[in-house]
């Protein structure tokens, strides 16, 4: 076989590679962030580690409140209690989880991005879940967004998970990191949920 035909053979199934690895990374048909930071509970959520010693449910007003229909440059187009965490997430299951608030934000030039807050048992629970949506699968869109163009957040933070997502329609030069920052302010109905249980 002639050297350039193997080379040529060589760079295509390099390629081809490539784009099934990232086929599989951005889940077929199912979109995930191209960017995605972890982060597991701590001590600082030890007093709402478990569910038991913060019974009281989220409600749509506790997370999404007037105060937080805007975010920066981002308003709020919707927000909701999900019928089910099921419902909010693809490729992963949320056990024990009882609770999944969302809400979806648009703003400029196409930016978007959406904030899910479930609700589980405990530390441990939040803890299986932030690994599961950082290989398994993730959640579903609530916006439109390119994936490939988009960042993500994901906090385990006693016995809630926080996701904050945003993107772009296909604008790689917009810097995401002010928006997710704001987007992820959403979680700090959380520190308030620790020091109602100081």
């Amino acid at each position: 076989m002639p050297r350039p035909l193997i080379v040529t053979l060589a760079a295509v199934a390099g390629l081809a590679v490539a784009a099934a690895g990232a086929w599989f990374w951005l889940g077929g048909d199912e979109p995930r962030p191209a960017t995605l930071r972890s982060e597991r509970t701590s001590a600082l959520y030890s007093l709402i580690d478990t569910r038991q010693a913060d019974s009281k449910p989220l409600t749509v007003d506790e997370v999404f409140s007037a105060g937080n229909a805007t975010l920066g440059t981002l308003r709020r187009v919707s927000a909701e209690q999900l019928d089910g965490c099921d419902e909010a997430l693809w490729g992963v299951t949320a056990a024990g989880c009882t609770q999944a608030l969302r809400a979806a934000y648009e703003g400029p030039a196409g930016v978007a991005g959406q904030f899910v807050i479930f609700n589980l048992a405990d530390g441990r629970a939040a803890d299986a879940l932030v690994t599961a949506l950082g290989k398994d699968g993730f959640v579903r869109p609530a916006v439109s967004l390119d994936a490939a163009h988009s960042r993500a957040t994901v906090r385990a933070m006693g016995h809630y998970v926080t996701v904050s997502w945003a993107g772009t329609p296909g604008k790689s030069g917009t810097d995401l990191v002010p928006t997710l920052i704001e987007l992820d302010k959403l979680g700090q109905v959380v520190q308030a949920r620790v020091v109602a249980a100081t």
